[in-house]
């Protein structure tokens, strides 16, 4: 498979966006629903958290691959997340988030997702530079 430099950087971009987009989710920090199903990991400050990490993605979009080992933090960050998310989607109602707040569903059912695919996406970016296919 092959994906250009430009490619990869977009990735990062886009994972930094789909990281920032948790304000509109939590309607800028607004909507209790989200901690209120996940008090721990998506408090306020846990979502303040996911922000700055999207921010960090974004920071090395056109210089990543100067920083190999924090692309692999950044797919052992992910997947974290995703681990998270799946204990959380296999032990509670969707449907009951959904009810209360339409966004804070949605935010539920796709957070994980997300994680995991850009999870595979920083490992990708990584056992590339690893390889050396991809050059500084």
């Amino acid at each position: 498979m092959t994906i250009n430099n430009k490619t990869i950087t977009k990735g990062f971009i886009i994972a930094g966006v789909m990281n920032i987009s948790v304000l509109a989710f939590s309607k800028f920090f607004n909507n209790p629903i989200i901690s209120e199903y996940d008090p721990i990991i998506m408090s306020n400050f846990g979502l303040l958290m996911i922000i700055i990490w999207g921010l960090a993605y974004i920071s090395v979009a056109q210089t990543y691959q100067n920083v190999k080992w924090l692309v692999l933090v950044f797919a052992i960050e992910k997947l974290i997340y995703g681990i998270i998310w799946f204990k959380w989607i296999t032990n509670n109602s969707v449907l009951e988030v959904f009810e209360k707040d339409m966004l804070a569903g949605a935010f539920f059912s796709v957070y994980g997702i997300n994680d995991w695919l850009f999870c595979l996406f920083f490992l990708f970016v990584f056992f590339r530079l690893q390889s050396g296919y991809i050059k500084s």
